[in-house]
């Protein structure tokens, strides 16, 4: 079927693609000998446009890579015909080569299929997903890139990542069987929509406490003082608050219990988070927690942009620790207290509720893994470091006094 903006009674193109009028423009501008960047400049587009325009749409008949307006004009109006024939739909090899390696399973010395764990997914959150299978499959990344190593002299063996996304996901393309997306890491049947995604941020993050304004000295860890925080979640909504300082690892956990009707009584509207992790129960937690430190040590606190750090105005006034967040979708910027996370997820294991542990369990946890020793350390404990750091501060107020 014909591309529906080339009817005539479609409106006028859009920007994104160049016109007949455009094309006739290039035309002559070429026959006066002007180049690529020239005609470009002209014409208010990218070089890359009249390059691709040039190489895609010329006149071949003639056996010269002559331009002209109409034949450019048919050659783009035949490519964006629709619908067109899928490269995996056209090329079983192709289509073979992908499939093989997308559902390879996981096989024994002796030959034998290992079939592993049922893995279900017990929610849709994110879009419609397919019971995992347990098998060596390859990424659609992989594929494409191997496709080069495997191949290397045949240019049909070619196929991009997003193509056999495609087939999976778009059941019109005629490709490959639904029931590969099983084999995928994400065991997704659906696209989540990029639209989701903006408009997620908090209201409660300006610009003026974003990681960009942190001070240097918080970077290279130099200076003590400066904290990173975070919660470890576990079933039923409970969870564990965790800070770690940056210099010397040290760890403090926060106990969050429940509220008082978690579970059985039907939450306020506005009223505060009954699983204990609300901002007022974090902010409480943090405050009773640091202020227990010399004001040398609370210079700042680092955080992702979590709800529970909603009241981080009056965490400032409380503690006069200075609060900063990461950019959206990037722990890496919280390294340290990412790390610390998984250490600790050896004593509070995924999937387990962690609202059974006390506050005296939790100071327990704590002191075994900051007497656990670190290689960035030189091997000392995060507690031998403190104490360093608490000696050179009392010496340095005895120096001054």
């Amino acid at each position: 079927m014909a591309p529906s903006h080339l009817a005539r009674s479609a409106k006028p193109l859009s920007g994104r693609y160049l016109s007949f009028a455009e094309r006739e423009e290039i035309a002559l501008l070429r026959v006066k000998g002007l180049a690529v960047r020239e005609v470009a400049r002209r014409l208010g587009r990218a070089p890359s446009t009249i390059s691709r325009e040039l190489r895609r749409n010329a006149a071949t008949r003639g056996g010269n890579l002559d331009y002209r307006a109409t034949t450019a004009q048919w050659h783009a109006e035949r490519a964006a015909r629709r619908p067109k024939v899928a490269r995996l739909a056209a090329n079983p090899a192709l289509r073979c080569y992908v499939q093989e390696r997308l559902a390879r399973l996981v096989s024994r010395t002796s030959g034998e299929t290992m079939t592993g764990p049922a893995v279900r997914w017990r929610k849709r959150r994110h879009g419609r997903r397919q019971h995992r299978r347990w098998g060596r499959a390859w990424s659609p990344q992989q594929i494409a890139e191997r496709l080069k190593l495997d191949h290397p002299d045949d240019g049909a063996m070619r196929i991009s990542h997003e193509a056999v996304y495609q087939a999976l996901y778009i059941q019109g393309r005629g490709a490959l069987k639904r029931e590969l997306t099983q084999c995928l890491r994400t065991g997704r049947a659906l696209r989540v929509p990029r639209a989701r995604a903006p408009g997620r941020g908090k209201s409660f993050v300006t610009p003026e406490v974003l990681i960009a304004e942190r001070p240097a000295e918080a970077e290279d860890r130099a200076v003590p003082g400066h904290w990173e925080g975070d919660l470890i979640l576990g079933l039923n909504r409970s969870a564990i608050g965790t800070l770690v300082e940056r210099t010397t690892r040290l760890t403090m956990l926060l106990h969050l219990p429940p509220m008082e009707g978690h579970g059985t009584v039907l939450r306020e509207r506005g009223g505060p988070a009954l699983a204990g992790h609300g901002a007022e129960a974090v902010r409480d937690a943090i405050t009773r927690t640091i202020t227990t430190l010399p004001v040398q040590l609370r210079r700042s606190l680092t955080w992702d942009q979590g709800s529970e750090m909603a009241q981080h105005v009056q965490l400032r006034v409380d503690t006069e620790l200075q609060v900063y967040f990461c950019d959206p979708h990037s722990p890496w910027q919280r390294g340290t207290n990412e790390n610390t996370n998984g250490l600790l997820r050896q004593y509070f294991p995924k999937g387990t509720d962690l609202s059974e542990w006390s506050a005296d369990d939790l100071s327990a946890v704590a002191a075994t893994l900051n007497g656990r020793p670190r290689k960035t350390l030189g091997w000392r404990t995060p507690a031998e470091a403190l104490d360093a750091v608490l000696r050179s501060v009392q010496d340095g107020v005895a120096t001054t006094g």
